[in-house]
């Protein structure tokens, strides 16, 4: 899959921030743990991961309605159980298959999952990712986990047992997977060192809603009287995304456009949004939404900065990309580290091709960038989610046509992408055909 993109066309109008993807994921999978109805509000039904999900879901017995227009899904996972599955069943190209655990097991006493991203994790030939702390969750509530050729097996008969989980390391992923256990559960499980992000938070909420029994203390450890077996139903909106928000902001500073985003999640991005000022950037924003245009830049300028990704609330990894972006605006030189992630930085030497000059240089955790630069218009290659849609900003910002190789990358962040680019005058196209096509033509 790749765009072609004829950039330099200022965003003009409005866009709203879709419902988060690091949210959404989670709470579909904790709409699986009741026999009853659930509704979802404010969902990003186009998102790519999410139709993995849901198809994966639907070979498993539940039922799953999208309405796009709406925005909303609703689950009837009342048919759910484990079943053995074709390979290609099981290979579904996603990250978060251990949030599928939960459910199975609550039902038939074992779950069949995917390995992450559809390729084994275990030792030797297999290689690849770590699920260890997964491992360690099941294990902890009294699963016994085991390694197949194109899944992985967890046994359960008599369903999860409270236990105590103390992970070595703070994990959202294993922190969203303890507690999607645990709620299920025959009895109190201790979580330590958890990692409470918004979109956990978020889980917690609704896993509430259904009549999970969830407490929190301090801004790391849980405890969770599970109910030892299916929730109720609920009904709840998605948190809306803040890696979209900043995305839209940062793209329309680039662009010199006049952008209104709607629905930013100032309460999730406080850190995040200091930066942006600090750097000279005077937002203009009311309760819900943020007014970007060139009166914003009160120097005229973007001005360089030094800031280091962490955990939230501050800026975390997943908003790398975009402040190196910011950076390339700069009247000077900035540097983003992440020691958390460091080596992400991948993408940096694919945006460099839509960079005139030489303004971008990056080693093991750290990214430099000598602003100010210019755009320019090129073939990019996608790596991870974010610094694919980097890249596509870079085209967006370049004048003249660009190609962006694997640009599905990026549409697994972003629900309705292109529709909400070409609304604001943008213009992109996405094909599914081989890219050499789109380079003769």
């Amino acid at each position: 899959m790749y765009a072609v993109i004829d950039g330099g066309i200022p965003p003009v109008g409005k866009v709203r921030v879709s419902g988060a993807k690091n949210s959404a994921t989670r709470l579909l999978a904790a709409g699986l743990l009741t026999d009853e109805k659930v509704e979802l509000t404010n969902f990003p039904t186009r998102l790519v991961d999410v139709g993995h999900k849901i198809a994966f879901c639907r070979d498993i017995g539940a039922t799953v309605a999208i309405n796009d227009d709406a925005e909303k899904i609703d689950i009837d996972a009342s048919g759910l159980s484990s079943k053995l599955l074709t390979r290609d069943q099981f290979d579904v190209p996603i990250r978060t298959t251990y949030l599928l655990a939960a459910s199975q097991v609550i039902r038939s006493g074992i779950a069949r999952i995917p390995y992450p991203g559809g390729c084994p994790i275990g030792g030797g030939a297999a290689g690849g990712r770590g699920y260890d702390l997964h491992m360690m969750v099941w294990r902890d509530l009294g699963g016994v986990v085991t390694e197949r050729d194109d899944h992985i097996e967890i046994n359960a008969p008599d369903g999860f047992i409270g236990g105590t989980i103390n992970f070595p390391i703070s994990t959202v992923g294993g922190t969203e997977n303890a507690l999607l256990c645990a709620s299920v559960a025959k009895g109190r499980t201790e979580i330590f060192n958890a990692y409470i992000t918004p979109e956990v938070a978020d889980l917690i909420a609704f896993l509430q809603r259904m009549g999970a029994d969830i407490s929190v203390y301090g801004t790391s450890h849980i405890v969770v009287e599970g109910k030892g077996g299916t929730l109720g139903g609920a009904r709840m909106a998605v948190m809306t995304d803040r890696i979209e928000a900043l995305t839209w902001i940062v793209y329309a500073i680039l662009a010199k456009g006049e952008l209104t985003v709607e629905g930013a999640p100032f309460e999730s991005m406080t850190v995040p949004l200091l930066h942006i000022e600090q750097a000279g950037v005077d937002l203009f924003r009311n309760s819900t939404s943020i007014h970007v245009t060139p009166d914003c830049l009160v120097s005229g300028s973007v001005q360089p900065f030094e800031l280091a990704c962490g955990a939230h609330p501050g800026v975390i990894s997943d908003m790398q990309a975009f402040y190196v972006m910011l950076a390339l605006a700069g009247a000077g030189t900035s540097r983003v580290y992440d020691y958390r992630y460091p080596e992400r930085i991948a993408f940096v030497s694919e945006l460099a091709k839509l960079v005139k000059g030489d303004h971008l240089a990056a080693e093991r955790g750290k990214i430099t960038i000598k602003g100010p630069a210019q755009f320019k218009p090129g073939v990019a290659n996608s790596t991870d989610l974010r610094g694919s849609m980097a890249v596509v900003m870079a085209a967006l910002c370049a004048n003249g046509r660009s190609v962006i190789q694997d640009v599905h990358m990026a549409l697994r962040g972003y629900n309705d992408l292109q529709g909400k680019l070409n609304q604001l005058g943008s213009r992109i196209s996405v094909h599914e055909d081989q890219i050499a096509q789109a380079a003769n033509g």
